[in-house]
């Protein structure tokens, strides 16, 4: 299995899937340390992205993303880009640039193998969200939830209807929908659960007498609602329920539009198929590896053997 390492963790992969072995210091994304782990199927990737800071940046790097199908990704789903936080992405200095743009390089060519095999397997969003069951305690209470229902309870910081009420269950098939809202930085943000076959009231509720919502602070809280509107979605979805209608074609596996695509200039030759040019253009980039030191005289032998039987 090809391994890379970044600011995120440590993306490890084959064939078949990416495992995603997230950073847990004191400065790595509170999302991701709340997942730990991840595994994703190749199948459910839809596209690979890389592009490099450059000199307008603060700080020279590199960038790697997977673009998950639209169907398979409930972080996507529930908005995470508000947030910021991106369980899929990857990035690293300048020094380990062309080792990252290399391995993007494999890993966007398998990801078109696997795609060309349909669609991801069943249960994938699953497995991209915590693991069951799931609890999370935030400013205003509690969350649980173990794959059937989704408990909300509320503590003495709770406003009275809440703090009346204690808790409230949400069975899996009565929930059409969850949301959150991350904050503003002024007001709290909001976890929703909406109910299946809801009517909204005449007079809208606020979210702090809504027994319907629980209400968490910036940071850390804010990703763990995040991880728990996620994990929910992706187990309605697997329940057959709150998936969107359609979903959109996969967009084409390619790099960031800052960066060019190995092998696509104006001198390639067209009377070669696109896997054998991707297959030389890594060579050529292994040779530029091995010229600055980066990979030993093994390693680079091994891996353009690799290659080479792929012709």
């Amino acid at each position: 299995m090809e391994k890379l390492r970044g600011k995120q963790g440590t993306w490890t992969f084959d064939e078949e899937k990416v495992v995603i072995d997230y950073a847990t210091g004191w400065l790595a994304s509170s999302l991701n340390k709340a997942l730990a782990r991840t595994e994703v199927p190749l199948q459910a990737v839809a596209g690979v992205d890389f592009r490099t800071r450059g000199s307008g940046a603060k700080k020279k790097g590199w960038e790697m993303r997977l673009r998950i199908r639209d169907q398979a990704d409930p972080f996507a789903a529930v908005g995470a880009a508000m947030s910021g936080e991106d369980p899929f992405l990857l990035s690293g200095d300048a020094k380990t640039e062309l080792v990252a743009e290399y391995h993007a390089d494999q890993l966007r060519l398998l990801a078109e193998q696997a795609a060309a095999q349909g669609a991801p397997p069943a249960g994938t969003p699953a497995r991209l969200v915590a693991p069951l069951p799931l609890h999370i305690q935030v400013h205003e209470g509690t969350a649980a939830f173990d794959g059937s229902s989704l408990v909300l309870s509320w503590t003495s910081e709770a406003a009275k209807e809440k703090r009346s009420a204690q808790r409230r269950e949400f069975p899996l098939e009565q929930i059409a929908k969850v949301e959150w809202n991350p904050s503003d930085g002024w007001d709290y943000g909001v976890l929703r659960v909406l109910p299946e076959g809801g009517r909204p009231p005449k007079k809208p509720v606020p979210a702090k007498r809504d027994l319907t919502c629980l209400l968490f602070d910036e940071g850390g809280e804010q990703a763990q609602a995040l991880l728990m509107a996620a994990t929910v979605t992706a187990h309605l979805w697997a329940a057959g329920t709150g998936r969107p209608e359609t979903a959109e074609a996969p967009a084409a596996l390619g790099r960031g539009e800052e960066t060019p695509a190995i092998g696509a200039g104006a001198d390639a030759d067209d009377d070669i198929d696109p896997e054998s040019r991707i297959v030389m253009a890594r060579i050529r980039k292994l040779g530029e590896l091995h010229a600055e030191g980066l990979l030993t005289d093994e390693e680079f032998s091994a891996k353009k053997a690799e290659l080479l039987e792929r012709l």
